[in-house]
């Protein structure tokens, strides 16, 4: 019997379902930090913590694992060089999910997920384009003096 086993389906077919996970997940290692729904943010949890643990031990077998979830190849390196030792100490929940405000058009609630205690910080995207955009100012004062 499967009483109280479930699995977020999301209202997606398999296919597609793993595709939104695996996309989803590879954004999360890109980025540290995304924007996406409840429901979505609870299921990459689970997605994204079972390829954190694979990445602690580097091994050929890891790596192809991993592999099979993640396609990018500078993500799969990133995981297991900077991501993966980071949480080697630590036994589970690396990731945290914040809850926020409700999407202004169909009023769906909408939440951060991140990855915990990570040595290296991730910047925003926000920020990263705040950075060029004050420099290129600075560039253009010291121009027209």
């Amino acid at each position: 019997m499967r009483h109280r086993v479930r699995k977020g389906k999301l209202g997606l077919k398999t296919g597609h379902r793993l595709s939104l996970l695996r996309n989803l997940c590879t954004e999360l290692f890109r980025h540290g930090r995304i924007l996406t729904t409840d429901v979505k943010a609870k299921e990459l949890k689970k997605f994204s913590e079972k390829i954190i643990t694979l990445a602690k031990t580097d091994t050929v077998h890891s790596r192809r694992l991993v592999n099979t979830k993640i396609k990018d190849r500078n993500i799969i390196s990133k995981l297991f060089d900077t991501i993966g030792p980071s949480f080697s100490s630590r036994p589970g929940g690396y990731t945290r999910i914040i809850k926020l405000n409700y999407r202004k058009g169909d009023a769906a609630p909408i939440s951060t997920i991140e990855l915990v205690g990570l040595e290296v910080p991730f910047k925003s995207q926000d920020e990263s384009k705040g950075d060029q955009i004050s420099k290129d100012n600075d560039s253009e004062i010291q121009k027209t003096d």
